[in-house]
């Protein structure tokens, strides 16, 4: 039986527009479920899915972000050629298809050195964007391996961005959001409470001041 694994391009068919993406899904040396997601016309590439769930032709996953947000709910059909069913996004419910073209191309996330404790952690901050506010989550966790792993999500929206790269040097800290075609530039105060500094957004650059809310044991 096929199990939806590959390279899926198609679309979701919103009330205004129809919405062309593309999802990798693959299994991984554990036998677990990996995917992302990228929608060329938002400028997203490689958004990471989870909360996978699979009966039988049915196949489920999230992309990342606020629970019960951004949920697939599918069916393989074809010979596995075909994975077609309902996506749900902030309360709405639209069609998706889409039709499996090759192998999967998951994209290995780039490991960046451990970050200084003091950045370790979850920080709110919020920026002002067209006349509308949005609440940002950074989280940053340090690694059995030495690395670094971290994310940003926007609450609003319900979206997990992956931090591609993590690059500190002193108090400096800048953030590789390559999935969203974003970067963040921030310097840590002396009290170690908040990370001021910029959100570049193609030829936007947006002042954005992080607040730490919460931190791991030292």
């Amino acid at each position: 039986m096929p199990d939806g694994s590959g390279h899926w391009q198609g679309n979701i068919q919103t009330p205004a527009q129809d919405i062309v993406i593309e999802i990798d899904l693959a299994r991984n040396a554990a036998g677990e479920w990996t995917g992302t997601m990228s929608v060329p016309s938002q400028k997203l590439r490689n958004l990471v899915l989870g909360d996978f769930s699979t009966a039988g032709t049915a196949l489920s996953f999230k992309v990342r972000g606020a629970a019960g947000e951004r949920v697939f709910h599918g069916a393989l059909s074809d010979g596995g050629k075909s994975l077609s069913g309902d996506y749900t996004q902030l309360g709405y419910t639209m069609p998706f298809s889409l039709t499996r073209t090759g192998d999967a191309k998951i994209p290995q996330r780039a490991k960046s050195t451990a970050v200084r404790k003091e950045l370790e952690g979850t920080w709110n901050g919020t920026i002002e964007f067209r006349g509308a506010a949005k609440q940002l989550v950074l989280t940053l966790a340090n690694q059995s391996d030495g690395t670094v792993e971290g994310n940003i999500l926007n609450v609003e929206e319900g979206l997990e961005i992956p931090i591609a790269a993590v690059m500190q040097k002193d108090s400096s800290l800048t953030l590789d959001l390559t999935a969203a075609g974003e970067s963040y530039s921030g310097a840590l105060n002396t009290q170690g409470t908040e990370l001021a500094g910029t959100l570049t957004s193609g030829s936007l650059s947006i002042p954005l001041t992080f607040r730490r809310t919460s931190t791991k044991e030292r």
